[in-house]
């Protein structure tokens, strides 16, 4: 059984205790408590194959940011989220994920796994990032996206059967070029695009319709 670790990152308040409270438990939690670090496990079953997922809920306040390098190098794949009523922490997560890219070989492993999430689409009429601004900053950063609610499950679930799908094509992608070597220095480079994650149910997919979007 493959065993994968995923860092969730994002600003203080945005949702990512409830997301992956939600994913791992089913249950919302109502009270905002900062987080210092929190360690969940959960087996997952994608694609007929189990994995055991260890996830890292990261703090989101700056006096706790020394941990996180540790976590991005030891890190499989990450979740960058922001709530889509604070343009502060869309702002944020750029910095979140150019430190990704500054610790990770990308030159040699690729664009690590990423899913930018947009949570607490439930409060539409709170809405301050537009969708289409989510979407051009996934497209940017070429990875998936998706719009999320915590409360009401909205493809919680989602965000890591797409992140596992994606480790498991980056692996692949790792091992075909390794086997593939020209000999000569040379690299064959082997594009992949992610699929788009489905809804679990008609009344979800009729709501992701409204709510999400995924970008490749």
């Amino acid at each position: 059984m493959s065993e994968y670790i995923i860092c969730v990152f994002g600003s203080g308040g945005v949702g990512k205790s409830c997301l992956t409270m939600q994913f791992v438990q089913g249950v919302f939690l109502e009270k905002y408590d900062p987080t210092i670090e929190d360690v969940y496990k959960k087996t997952l079953e994608c694609d007929g194959k189990q994995y055991d997922l260890e996830i890292l809920d990261t703090a989101g306040s700056e006096e706790f940011s020394s941990m996180r390098d540790l976590y991005v190098s030891n890190g499989h794949g990450f979740v960058l989220v922001y709530s889509i009523t604070s343009q502060a922490t869309f702002n944020e997560v750029e910095r979140y994920y150019e430190r990704i890219i500054s610790i990770k070989d990308v030159d040699k492993d690729g664009q690590p796994p990423i899913v930018l999430v947009g949570n607490k689409c439930d409060s539409e009429k709170d809405r301050i990032v537009s969708r289409e601004t989510g979407q051009n900053l996934a497209r940017k950063w070429k990875c998936s996206f998706l719009e999320t609610s915590a409360k009401t499950k909205l493809n919680v679930a989602e965000v890591f059967y797409d992140l596992v799908r994606q480790i498991n094509r980056s692996s692949l992608a790792k091992r075909q070029v390794a086997t593939n070597d020209d000999g000569a220095g040379g690299r064959v480079v082997i594009h992949n695009d992610p699929p788009t994650p489905k809804s679990s149910s008609k009344t979800e997919e009729k709501q992701e319709r409204r709510c999400c979007c995924v970008l490749l």
